[in-house]
């Protein structure tokens, strides 16, 4: 075969770029963003769609970006690609720019595809591009190479009489490292000299540049077809079957390859069977291919358990209103108490309680749902004042399962209601706040308390009056409210969409528009944090008129960080962006708050980790298994400096130790702050000598109380902290390449001269309490006190 080269500079649009907010989010978490890329032309066509559906059906739970080069696809191919996967990118490519390369007139698929795949090299807005030709099928799962972080891997190929090492075609995983302008003009340097041959091989311009320098996969994942001549079967543990030769599936096969031709056929089928297989695969489905296949299989099938685990999918991405829409397609059987159950969750976080109510009614019917509805009821009643109720329906539901943790923790909310008030309301102010339960999230258990330390040293309820932000803000709580000499609102991350959903706000509070407009005290927002994930979003319309009518309402609007300061600005009219300040969390400056703090005059000899599992997928992507095994190694680096602890700020964070030790035979001993009362939690925080926190409020406490932090970064508030106090050195992204090392090496610089770093942690913290007495010295004014 002569040569002929392909690589085209991009003439459309680049629509996988990440938008502002995406990008900057990645920049700060550090989160790899994976690409599938393939070239696809008409003739080719039919075996890329093939190749699709058979990544759907055997990977269900990856649903990466897939990049489409091409050089002209017609629009109804166009929808035919995107019918099948949610998120393909179509990059047009210009075959001209390598007419220098040719080395004669064949133009070929082959050969074009040859060169065009280059084109993958100038990708710049992904970490990881995984190649796959459109003659392959996928038969097992990939994730080994969702997983790779490091050099460019492919099968390595070798012919009968030449020793050359070469990579071979159509599978290539390639790294940010190779996705660079100098190695794109290396490439073109080799096309442009003709020093490379495509007679054995298609990928003779790579080749000729690598020298066989790359990374070693299996051959399953470059399982060639040649391979199984004589009418061979294919390997059980094949995971990428590639159909090379002039003769494919789709153009009739070729003779003496039959079982490897049946297996490309069992993914050549219509889309609506496509749609039926997928819903129906057990175990793990993606969340984009869930929803992508099964809202149009029910809509041409009212098949209610699609439904039910289409609007699971929705609840799961905070999409509460698409849940409640999916469902309302179908019939519901009245004994089909799971689509009951899951459609009144749906249904209350858009707050339509009472149809919520009658959906969890008709749950309670069958014994392996009932406990799960029955605590739902529960929560409907708390959430409107009905203690009695919610205590009722707790008790049912422990009583059909006595270990369900959901009932008994609205039970224990039901009969734990602080009594209310000791103080005059002219004495009083009102706080609005996220009031954690027992064993909840130590962090959260914290915060209520120390932004009453930034107004009043007296924190009990003769000065404060507890708003609960769960509560629906009804009209007693109106009066109630009104009675005092103003509203605090503080304490945490309220800005997120999903930690207790309602239609009313969109964010934490429960608080319809009108309510809120009738607040006539003055408003004080104080150090509340905008907490969405990196891929988390938030219902727009709902949270924007809400959180606009809260700022024009507020007398004084400051937030925790400049970066949720730069995400609320970006929602508002720019006539309110100047409402908008800073305000430091107030437990970072807890050594000037606290009456009477003492530093310690000595300090024990440990080093405290901690890591954070609530929306896991979110913070480690497909990274965990590379992030547990660096910290296996770090927490054996870390015991040379002193005793390394896990310190588990909610139950969830135990999984570390957990993990650990199963996986890495590592063990450290866990500390449950989940239990602890917020004077044992500033008090072992402040005896440390540093603290290693995936938790915002792992590092923001320990920092207030004057001990040395790392942050693990796997969400843009620990980032945005850091930079708030002027040391971004002082966090380490889990997906950092060499994260164990980068640990081992910033605690020693930390521990080296321990008291030079308490020293500037004090002085970064004196930057944050200046902030915070200029503004209250204003709130004074404003709230009196």
């Amino acid at each position: 075969m002569t040569a002929t080269h392909i690589s085209a500079p991009v003439t459309a649009a680049r629509p996988a770029a990440p938008t502002p907010d995406e990008g900057s989010a990645r920049a700060l978490t550090g989160k790899r963003r994976i690409a599938f890329a393939s070239f696809v032309d008409e003739n080719y066509l039919p075996g890329f769609l093939v190749l699709l559906r058979s990544l759907a059906l055997t990977n269900p739970d990856v649903c990466e970006d897939f990049i489409v080069l091409h050089d002209d696809l017609r629009p109804s191919s166009v929808a035919r690609i995107r019918a099948l996967h949610p998120r393909v990118v179509f990059r047009r490519v210009d075959a001209d720019h390598y007419d220098s390369y040719k080395k004669g007139d064949q133009d070929n698929y082959l050969v074009r595809k040859a060169y065009f795949i280059l084109d993958v090299f100038k990708i710049r807005d992904y970490d990881t591009v995984i190649t796959l030709d459109t003659d392959m099928v996928v038969l097992g799962p990939i994730n080994e190479l969702l997983s790779m972080r490091k050099g460019l891997g492919a099968v390595a190929q070798f012919f009968h009489g030449d020793s050359t090492r070469m990579l071979n075609s159509g599978l290539l995983v390639i790294q940010k490292e190779f996705l660079t302008d100098e190695f794109c003009a290396r490439l073109d340097q080799v096309g442009r000299s003709g020093a490379y041959e495509l007679d054995k091989h298609d990928q003779g311009i790579l080749n000729a540049l690598l020298d066989g320098d790359f990374v070693d996969l299996d051959p399953k994942y470059n399982f060639v077809k040649r391979r199984l001549s004589g009418d061979l079967p294919v390997p059980d543990d094949t995971a990428i079957l590639h159909f090379t030769g002039r003769h494919k599936p789709w153009q009739g096969g070729e003779a003496g390859y039959h079982q490897a031709q049946e297996r490309w056929r069992e993914f050549d089928i219509s889309d609506a069977e496509l749609h039926a297989a997928y819903v129906s695969r057990p175990g793990a489905l993606h969340h984009d291919l869930l929803v992508h296949f099964g809202t149009p299989h029910v809509e041409r099938t009212g098949d209610v358990d699609t439904a039910r685990k289409v609007a699971l999918a929705h609840i799961g991405a905070g999409d509460y209103q698409a849940a409640v829409d999916i469902l309302e397609q179908v019939h519901i059987p009245v004994d089909e108490a799971w689509p009951h159950e899951v459609y009144g969750h749906a249904l209350m976080s858009v707050s339509r309680y009472e149809e919520a109510r009658a959906q969890l009614l008709l749950a309670t019917s069958a014994p392996n749902r009932a406990a799960t509805a029955f605590a739902r009821l529960a929560q409907i009643a708390w959430v409107h004042g009905d203690d009695a109720t919610a205590q009722k329906y707790a008790l049912q539901g422990l009583t059909v399962d006595p270990t369900h943790r959901a009932s008994r923790i609205w039970h224990q909310r039901a009969i734990g209601v602080p009594a209310q008030p000791q103080g005059s309301p002219d004495d009083q102010l009102a706080h609005v706040a996220f009031y954690m339960d027992r064993q909840g999230n130590a962090g959260d258990k914290l915060l209520p308390e120390s932004v009453r330390l930034a107004f009043d040293p007296d924190t009990t309820s003769r000065r404060w009056h507890s708003v609960h932000a769960h509560r629906l803000f009804d009209e007693s709580a109106l009066e109630r409210v009104n009675a005092r000499r103003g509203l605090v609102i503080g304490g945490g991350g309220l800005f997120i969409p999903d930690t207790m959903p309602n239609g009313n706000s969109a964010w934490q509070w429960n608080v319809p528009d009108e309510l809120l407009e009738r607040i006539d005290v003055p408003i004080a927002v104080y150090a509340v944090g905008f907490n969405a994930f990196d891929g988390q979003s938030y219902r727009a319309q709902r949270f924007r008129e809400s959180l606009r009518k809260l700022v024009e309402r507020s007398a004084f609007f400051g937030l925790r960080n400049h970066g949720s300061i730069e995400k609320v600005r970006a929602m508002l009219p720019a006539h309110l962006h100047d409402k908008v300040r800073f305000q430091p969390c107030p437990t970072t400056v807890t050594r000037q708050l606290v009456a009477n703090w003492q530093d310690p005059a000595t300090r024990d000899d440990t080093i405290l980790i901690n890591a954070a599992y609530d929306r896991a997928g979110l913070r480690f992507g497909h990274d965990y298994a590379y992030f547990l095994a660096q910290m296996a190694k770090a927490v054996k680096d870390l015991g040379t400096l002193g005793e390394v602890q896990c310190v588990a700020h909610s139950l969830d964070d135990e999984k570390l130790a957990f993990d650990l030790r199963r996986e890495h035979g590592v063990s450290m001993p866990v500390i449950p702050m989940y239990d602890f009362e917020n004077d044992d939690i500033r008090d072992l925080y402040a005896r440390t000598k540093l603290v290693i926190g995936m938790r915002g409020h792992a590092g923001m406490i320990p920092f207030g109380c004057g001990t040395p932090i790392i942050s693990l970064i796997s969400h843009p508030k620990m980032a945005y902290f850091l930079r708030d106090i002027d040391r971004p050195e002082w966090g380490v992204s889990v997906h950092d390449r060499n994260l164990a090392g980068v640990l081992a090496e910033r605690s020693r610089d930390l521990l080296a001269d321990h008291a030079k770093t308490v020293a500037d942690v004090h002085d970064r913290q004196q930057e944050l309490w200046k902030v915070t007495q200029a503004n209250a010295a204003e709130l004074r004014t404003l709230l009196g006190g």
